[in-house]
C-alpha cells in the first residue's frame, strides 16, 4: 500500500530528528578526545543508520525535509555553544523518549538501538556529573535554601506588622548569617567526608610489603575477605596476586584489582573550599532576591507579591535545571520545587500573622 500523507510527514520528522541527532553528537565529539569522543561519533553513526531507515522508506517521496523538533534544536545549539554535562544530560532524555517503541514502521533493532543509546549517553554524562556532584549539591541547596528561608523569614515579619525599615534589616541579617552558616557547613562537611573517603582508601605501600609475605600462610586472603569477598573467592585472588608477584615482580594491579584505578572516590564529594564557597555565593544570590523589593522601596503587599513571584520563578528555575541535569522531568521539578518553597512561606506567614512574632 502507498504510504499515507499522515506517514510521510512522520516519517519526514523522524529523519529531521535522527538527522540533528546525529550533528548534535559530532558537535560534542569535538570538544572530546580518545574514547568519549570515539563513543560519541559511533553513536552519530547509529543515528545515521537510522536516518537511513526513513530516507530509504520515503524514497523519491522525501521532499522538503521538516526542521528538527524543538529539543533537537535546542540540543544541538548547546551541543555547539557549551558541549557540556548539560547537553549529555538533555540527550540521555531525549534519546529515553524515541517513539520507536510503538510505531510500527520502526523496526525493533532501532526500538532497541535507542534504549541503548539511552544508556551510554547516561554513562557519559554520569562522568560529568561525578566531577561536578560536590559543587552542583552545594550550589543548588544553597540556592534553594536562601530564597526558601528568607522569603519565609521576610513574610513572617511582614505579616507581624513590623515597618518596611525593620523587615530589609531582617533580611539582610538573614542573607548574610545564612550564608555564612552554609558556607562553614559546607566546608567542614565535606572536609569530612574527604577524610573518611581518605581513611577507607586501600594505602598504596601496602604493595611494598606483599613479596615478603609468607606464601603458606597467605594473610593477604583476609584483606580480601575484610573487602567483602567470600573465604573461597579471597583465597583465589589471593594465591593470583602472590602468584603474579613471583612470575613478573609485581602484583600492584591486581592487589586493587576490586578498586576501580580510574574511580577518585573524592570526585563525586568535592574540595570543602568548592562547596563553601558554592553554598556561600549560591545561598546569597538566592536569598537576595526576597529582600530586592524593599531595596528598591516597595511597600506593603506590593513588595511581599513582588518577592513571592520573583522567588517563584527563580524556584522554578533551580527546579527546572535540577531535573535537565539528572534526566528527569524539569516541569515536574520546577513545580515540586514552587510547592516546597511557596509552602514553607505560607506557614511562616500565617505563624507571623497569628502571633505577631517572628518565626524563623
Amino acid at each position: 500500500m502507498a504510504p499515507s500523507s499522515t506517514d510521510l510527514r512522520r516519517w519526514r520528522r523522524y529523519l529531521a530528528d535522527e538527522r540533528a541527532e546525529a550533528s548534535v553528537y559530532r558537535d560534542l565529539a569535538r570538544r572530546r578526545t580518545g574514547e568519549e569522543a570515539e563513543i560519541l561519533l559511533a553513536l552519530a553513526e547509529a543515528e545515521g543508520r537510522h536516518a537511513a531507515h526513513w530516507e530509504e522508506l520515503l524514497g523519491d517521496a522525501v521532499g522538503r525535509v521538516p526542521r528538527p523538533s524543538v529539543r533537537f534544536r535546542i540540543l544541538a545549539r548547546l551541543a555547539r555553544s557549551f558541549g557540556s554535562v548539560f547537553v549529555l544530560a538533555i540527550a540521555q532524555r531525549a534519546e529515553a523518549r524515541a517513539d520507536y517503541d510503538v510505531d510500527a514502521d520502526a523496526t525493533p533493532t532501532m526500538a532497541a538501538d535507542e534504549r541503548i543509546h539511552a544508556e551510554v549517553v547516561r554513562a557519559l554524562a554520569t562522568r560529568g556529573r561525578n566531577r561536578l556532584a560536590g559543587s552542583f549539591r552545594a550550589a543548588v541547596f544553597g540556592a534553594n535554601d536562601g530564597l526558601v528561608s528568607n522569603l519565609a523569614l521576610v513574610m513572617g515579619v511582614a505579616a507581624a506588622g513590623t515597618s518596611n525599615e525593620v523587615v530589609l534589616l531582617t533580611g539582610l541579617a538573614g542573607l548574610l548569617a545564612g550564608a555564612l552558616s552554609m558556607g562553614a557547613g559546607e566546608f567542614i562537611s565535606v572536609r569530612s567526608q574527604r577524610e573518611l573517603l581518605a581513611a577507607s582508601t586501600p594505602a598504596d605501600d601496602a604493595v611494598d610489603a606483599l613479596p615478603h609475605l609468607d606464601v603458606d600462610a597467605n594473610e593477604l586472603a583476609l584483606v580480601y575477605r575484610a573487602r567483602g569477598m567470600s573465604q573461597a573467592e579471597a583465597q583465589a585472588h589471593a594465591d593470583d596476586v602472590l602468584g603474579d608477584i613471583a612470575r613478573l615482580g609485581s602484583g600492584s594491579r591486581r592487589f586493587h584489582a576490586d578498586v576501580d584505578p580510574d574511580v577518585d572516590p573524592h570526585e563525586a564529594v568535592g574540595t570543602a573550599w568548592g562547596a563553601a564557597i558554592s553554598s556561600f555565593c549560591f545561598f546569597g544570590s538566592g536569598a537576595v532576591i526576597p529582600v530586592l523589593p524593599y531595596l528598591f522601596g516597595l511597600e506593603g503587599m506590593t513588595a511581599l507579591a513582588v518577592a513571592l513571584v520573583a522567588v517563584g520563578l527563580a524556584l522554578m528555575t533551580t527546579g527546572a535545571f535540577v531535573g535537565l541535569m539528572s534526566g528527569g522531568p524539569p516541569v515536574r521539578r520546577a513545580l515540586r520545587q514552587l510547592a516546597i518553597g511557596f509552602g514553607a512561606a505560607a506557614v511562616t506567614y500565617g505563624l507571623g500573622s497569628a502571633f505577631g512574632t517572628t518565626v524563623g
